[in-house]
């Protein structure tokens, strides 16, 4: 990991955007949110800030990287955030992460490691340990049902002339 990080030079106008970031996670905790904070630039400008709303919105998927991806694409209106950089004050969860190569942004950077959010009650280890189990001998038993319909709708898609492919 350490030869990754030699090779990016991290600016002064990084730590801007990750003191912004941190900033937002700090607020979030007074305001009865979670500890982080995320931030989407784009040619040196912010497009979207974010906190985790999870608690505050009821909402498992309310992470601040996930409500900075949909405030930045429905800004955009666009599901894509090629150029965008995320500065988030927390390396992102499995879910986050999985978001944030689906939104195709170009870098991110993070404050608090995976194992500094594993010491206050944030670890994700259990999800990846999950992911590496056989279906059905994971906590949540993953079923497959054969024969259903379901296909039908993957073709028709494959057969859709003007589709929007992501």
């Amino acid at each position: 990991m350490m030869d990754d990080q030699l090779r990016i030079s991290i600016t002064d106008i990084d730590r801007h955007f990750m003191k912004i970031a941190c900033d937002l996670a700090s607020k979030n905790v007074d305001c009865g949110g979670g500890p982080f904070g995320a931030v989407i630039v784009k040619d040196g400008e912010i497009i979207s800030s974010a906190c985790n709303t999870v608690t505050l919105d009821n909402d498992p998927t309310a992470h601040a990287e996930v409500n900075a991806i949909r405030k930045a694409c429905s800004l955009t209106r666009n599901f894509k955030l090629d150029g965008c950089v995320v500065y988030s004050s927390c390396e992102p969860c499995p879910m986050c992460l999985s978001a944030l190569y689906w939104a195709g942004v170009k870098r991110i950077y993070y404050g608090n490691t995976a194992a500094d959010a594993d010491r206050i009650d944030f670890g994700d280890d259990f999800i990846y340990k999950e992911i590496e189990k056989p279906h059905l001998e994971r906590a949540i038993p993953c079923i497959h049902i054969e024969g259903t319909d379901a296909i039908e709708a993957f073709n028709k898609w494959a057969n859709k002339e003007d589709k929007i492919a992501y």
